[in-house]
């Protein structure tokens, strides 16, 4: 017997719907970007929406068919934004490279996914005049910006000038309609180890990934909002908020390359911008920066915060002193990128203040579509009692089943289902806050014991004098591994060893107290800023702990 089929219209998920959805309902709302240039650009997602579809004429008549890779090297801008749509919603494939890779990263990242045309911001030309040779399949080289920006003489042959690409079609053309499961977009992981790899996301995986981000206990995205991604668009699609925000009809402000703390403040404040998202460094910029000035934020009043864990002794900072709330996030490439952000529940707030702190120090519950589980060694599912550490495992409608142009599988079953292995180590409570205690490979497995190098460095940053705090496992004769605690002090302050030490006291247990303490100028950080802990534990991988 047949099931009953619904009778609803078939309209697939396309990205373009989300720019065109904004161009109609929200069609006078701003967009500003603050250029390579240093000038504001100011215009309307009706002006994005018809120099997107000029964009998507540029680029057929540049030789692109369906499912060729169109290369991004730049920054959060209007360019960038309709290079997004104009790609994506003309059935190609936006590809985002992260310029902060090392140059030999971006030209094999480049070749891997075989691009035929790159677009890039006038910044990165030394680099990609470098790299040019080296990206084989690349067939048009496209400067972001206008006529008279451009070069008088460039190393690129046949340099191509953006605005002469877009201002020669005349925008008679109509969005498609095609297979909502068709790539729509590529993300290369960071590649700390080994080559980067790519994950494929579709139309389909971007618009509920939009969809979800908005939700309330999300990012809770709204047409009263004015949107400053600070997380790059070269970053996991800037954490899908180029998608969210015409979703949701909000103003969006670009700081294009001015991502410094006085850049970043002058721009919150000149464009009243309510709700922004990024990684702990730039906050810390931030923070730094209006600390210095004795400053205050007047319209901003929410913040995601993922990337790498948000210390507590930040949270609080942003809460208590400026009035900002943080929404912890975690998510990863593979998730397009978000998993969970820390909302409390109507139950919780009754709670102590401090025990809210505590539950929003976690990086929180799962937005619908996505799932998780915590597994031991044996690969059992683990209770979620808060207390319980596991590997922790995803599935959902934005998760990728695999990497691009690789034939083996990262997923693992787990009763009968698919789920996605994230490297992470976590604990889920009856509540379906998930807390990560460490990645997988940055434990400090001490005596046969977990420490977690995040509880270590969170305790560090609460010191006053301390800028940034690094955990990792020395070896030790005895114990196997012990922690050693690599700090950057704050400008002008001072710090001994045995002061840090002495800090941990009564705040952590006796045995999960670093063994020493070593101090450094600066920490090495990823090309998404995350701390480079590899890169620590080489650099003192002889290190004698004391041995009294």
């Amino acid at each position: 017997m047949s099931s009953l089929m619904g009778q609803m219209m078939r309209m697939p998920l396309m990205i373009s719907s989300l720019l065109l959805h904004a161009a109609r309902h929200a069609g006078d709302t701003e967009i500003v970007s603050k250029r390579v240039e240093g000038d504001l650009h100011r215009y309307t997602y009706r002006d994005a929406e018809l120099r997107a579809r000029k964009v998507a004429q540029a680029l057929a008549r540049l030789g692109c068919r369906p499912g060729d890779r169109v290369a991004t090297l730049a920054w959060n801008g209007y360019r960038h934004f309709e290079i997004y749509y104009g790609a994506s919603g003309s059935q190609l494939v936006c590809h985002t490279i992260n310029p902060r890779l090392f140059p030999e990263q971006i030209a094999w990242i480049a070749n891997d996914a075989t691009d035929q045309v790159l677009c890039f911001d006038a910044t990165f030309l030394p680099l990609v005049e470098k790299l040019a040779p080296a990206m084989s399949t690349v067939k048009h080289f496209v400067l972001m910006t206008d006529r008279a920006h451009m070069p008088e003489s460039s190393k690129i042959a046949n340099l191509l000038c953006y605005e002469d690409l877009v201002e020669a079609e005349n925008g008679d053309w109509a969005w498609p309609e095609f297979d909502e499961n068709t790539a729509s977009s590529i993300c290369y992981t960071s590649g700390t180890t080994g080559h980067p790899k790519g994950a494929v996301y579709s139309h389909r995986s971007s618009v509920l990934h939009a969809y979800a981000a908005a939700l309330p206990d999300a990012m809770g995205c709204s047409s009263a909002d004015v949107i400053l991604p600070v997380v790059p668009m070269f970053h996991v699609n800037a954490w899908g908020l180029p998608y969210s925000a015409p979703l949701v009809g909000a103003k969006l402000v670009f700081p294009g390359p001015h991502l410094d703390g006085k850049s970043l403040h002058e721009l919150f404040e000149s464009e009243g911008v309510t709700f922004s998202a990024g990684v702990p460094t730039v906050w810390l910029g931030v923070i730094n920066h209006m600390k210095a000035k004795e400053l205050k934020l007047s319209t901003l009043r929410r913040t995601v915060i993922g990337g790498s864990a948000c210390p507590p002794a930040m949270m609080r900072t942003l809460e208590d002193e400026f009035d900002v709330q943080v929404i912890h996030a975690w998510g990863m490439t593979e998730l397009s990128p978000l998993g969970t952000l820390s909302k409390l529940k109507a139950k919780h707030q009754a709670l102590p203040l401090e025990a809210k702190h505590r539950l929003l120090e976690k990086q929180g519950r799962s937005i619908y579509g996505i799932d998780m589980c915590i597994v031991g060694n044996d690969g059992r599912p683990l209770p979620w009692d808060g207390r319980a550490s596991g590997d922790l495992l995803v599935r959902g409608c934005w998760v990728i089943d695999g990497y691009f142009g690789r034939d083996d599988s990262p997923l693992r079953e787990v009763d009968g289902r698919q789920w996605f292995p994230t490297g992470d180590v976590a604990t889920i409570d009856a509540d379906g806050f998930m807390q990560i205690t460490d990645r997988s490979k940055d434990v400090i497995k001490s005596g046969g014991e977990w420490i977690s190098s995040i509880d270590l460095e969170n305790i560090a940053m609460a010191h006053p004098a301390v800028m940034e705090a690094a955990a990792i496992a020395c070896p030790h004769p005895k114990w196997d591994e012990r922690p050693l605690l690599v700090v950057v002090r704050r400008p002008g302050k001072e710090l001994s060893r045995e002061e840090m030490l002495a800090y941990f006291e009564g705040r952590i247990a006796k045995w999960q107290i670093p063994d020493d303490v070593v101090f450094i100028d600066e920490i090495p950080h990823t090309a998404t800023g995350k701390m480079l802990k590899l890169k620590l534990r080489e650099q003192f991988r002889d290190h004698k702990l004391p041995t009294v």
